[in-house]
């Protein structure tokens, strides 16, 4: 449950709802879904390839896994302070640059859609911590990577259906519930860091 909690709420399938219809607008109903499908896919790959490689390209630069964990977990408490405060910035969502770059592309799917508003910063930190926190559990590492991939699919359903989850929530309703996500992303966040500065006490210590 806190694997797939930290996924859902940090990828925020109803929260991309709005940003995916506004950057779709223009496109057809067929066009749009392929968007969507391609998307999705792309953040996939670039998840899992991160959840899979990721403690690696770590330990190659030196990067020990408590001080990721302290430094995701900062990293996760910005993503949620934004998600509570229902407002946009570079870490979860496109810059004004991006944005405007993408209204000229015929094609959305891969900037900003894929990378980084479904694969961002913080859905990168989360796989690479969530795998730490697995260890060589193998079956723990699969139930990370189906998660994964468990969330992706819901997040493809709520682009599929953005119409209607619009109609139905609204701009209020969508806000409303990234607030209770950003809520328990908070408290996810400060895990992370208490979990950090645990590991690396006794070392600070000389224990």
């Amino acid at each position: 449950m806190t694997v797939f909690a930290t996924l859902f709420v940090i990828v925020d399938p109803i929260g991309q709802v709005p940003i995916f219809m506004a950057l779709t607008h223009r496109q057809a109903a067929g066009l749009r879904k392929q968007t969507a499908f391609r998307a999705i896919v792309l953040a996939g790959m670039i998840m899992l390839g991160f959840a899979l490689t990721g403690e690696h390209f770590l330990r190659l630069l030196g990067i020990t896994l408590p001080a990721f964990r302290i430094a995701g977990g900062i990293l996760l408490l910005l993503v949620s302070i934004d998600m509570i405060l229902a407002r946009q910035s570079g870490i979860r969502s496109a810059t004004e640059e991006e944005t405007e770059e993408a209204e000229e592309r015929k094609d959305v799917a891969v900037i900003p859609l894929a990378i980084p508003l479904i694969a961002g910063p913080g859905a990168i930190t989360s796989v690479i911590l969530l795998m730490g926190q697995a260890g060589s559990d193998l079956v723990l590492q699969g139930l990370v990577l189906v998660l994964i991939v468990v969330v992706l699919l819901i997040c493809l359903t709520a682009l599929l259906f953005a119409s209607r989850l619009m109609g139905l929530l609204g701009v209020t309703g969508v806000n409303v519930v990234g607030r209770l996500a950003g809520i328990i992303l908070a408290a996810l966040a400060v895990q992370f860091l208490i979990d950090g500065i645990a590991a690396v006490m006794p070392r600070m210590l000389g224990g």
